[in-house]
């Protein structure tokens, strides 16, 4: 009965009998990932550029970080809940023809206020697409090859933010912030051609086997998988966001770019490791990630020696590379034939953490010092790892054979 519910999860009427993975198709997922990824966090290292441009200080440019997660925040549960009748290709194509759209207005733009609104809307499109990416790839495969079929599609995660957000920092400084994002627009051009030629199509749900967007939430597992992964990614993003005075209170405030080269590479060796033992051993996973996500921030908070932190941080990122991975199939399992909806509600409880960890890290750091950072994540890991243990019937369940 299990194996036949997961098979209708995972669309296996559609899936190829082969022990291939689709790699053309998966991998123009994850370009998609990568270019969603790219767009939203590259006006971070382009501040003074475009302040200068657009005639705004950087706390404002920073605010184009902001409210592009906001876009995802308001967007993904209602569009996609909206759109669980159209085809599946169709609505992938939309919303990634929609950052050619948003990044040519930025590129062109000269005024804030229109900027803005184009930020917005990448959020929004950047909510529909990672609602869709997990659940496609997941139809496109064999039942036991979900996992990892969505390791593959998550990798321009880790990639983007390893390589994409440097190079395109770098370009933005070579040729100036309006030519990186008016190639990222040209390069979506092409993205959409890709996707077009090597991505399966499927139906959308029959109205009649819709699930509400409660009574999805509602279904046995969705809601902890939900939790976990909050407090997770809020200890991520506490410690991530203002990782730049956390080095500098450990004397390693001129090495931020090398740690964080180490956390990049760290999370690209995580999503392999994810890739290879998640279809196998998701619980087990997502225990071992957060226990040494846990262990890491301990080894931070106790010592502030160099050889420590950059032990840490590479612990830290190998836990945090597999992360969207690992939550998104668990919430997969757990929704079935509901992927779509639970998929939104990952982006939207994610975008809640980031912005959570943001202002939670900001208070901490105005209060008490970055050296206590490392001890909120110990007490919120320590929180996450107790749910994810206890998650053992519905959420995390044990791998069936």
């Amino acid at each position: 009965m299990a194996d036949s519910k997961l098979a209708i999860a995972c669309g296996a009427a559609a899936a190829p009998a082969s022990d291939r993975l689709p790699l053309a198709g998966l991998l123009a997922l994850a370009a998609a990932g990568f270019i969603t990824i790219l767009t939203e966090a590259l006006p971070a290292g382009l501040l003074p550029q475009m302040g200068r441009d657009l005639a705004v200080s950087a706390a404002l440019v920073g605010q184009l970080v902001t409210v592009y997660a906001l876009g995802s925040l308001l967007a993904a549960i209602p569009l996609v809940a909206a759109t669980r009748g159209w085809r599946r290709r169709p609505l992938l194509l939309v919303a990634i023809g929609g950052f050619a759209i948003v990044n040519s207005v930025t590129a062109l733009s000269h005024h804030y206020a229109l900027t803005l609104v184009a930020r917005f809307f990448a959020g929004v499109f950047a909510g529909l697409l990672w609602a869709l990416v997990a659940s496609h790839a997941a139809r496109m495969v064999a039942p036991a090859q979900k996992g990892r079929a969505i390791a593959v599609a998550m990798v321009g995660i880790p990639l983007a933010l390893a390589l994409g957000i440097p190079a395109g920092t770098f370009l933005g400084a070579a040729v100036g912030w309006r030519s990186s994002f008016g190639i990222m627009s040209a390069l979506t051009v092409v993205l959409m051609g890709w996707a077009h030629w090597k991505l399966p199509d499927f139906p959308g749900q029959p109205a009649g086997q819709r699930l509400s967007v409660r009574r999805v939430a509602m279904l046995p597992g969705v809601r902890p998988v939900l939790f976990v992964m909050f407090a997770f990614v809020l200890a991520h993003n506490l410690l991530y966001t203002y990782i730049a005075p956390f080095l500098a209170q450990a004397g390693l405030a001129d090495r931020v770019d090398l740690v964080l080269l180490v956390f990049g590479t760290a999370s690209l060796a995580g999503i392999w490791v994810t890739g290879h033992g998640i279809d196998r051993g998701l619980r087990r996973l997502v225990l071992g990630s957060t226990a040494a996500f846990g262990l890491a921030a301990l080894a931070l908070g106790l010592s502030d020696a160099p050889a420590v932190v950059y032990a840490g941080i590479a612990i830290w990122g190998l836990a945090f590379g597999g992360a969207a991975t690992l939550f998104q199939t668990a919430s997969a399992h757990a929704a079935g034939d509901a992927a779509d909806v639970a998929q939104s509600m990952v982006v939207t409880v994610w975008n809640l953490a980031i912005a959570g960890g943001g202002v939670a890290g900001g208070l901490l750091l105005g209060i008490l010092g970055a050296g206590t950072l490392p001890w909120a994540l110990c007490a919120l890991l320590a929180v996450a790892l107790g749910a994810a243990w206890r998650a053992r019937e519905h959420g995390f369940p044990p791998a069936r054979h």
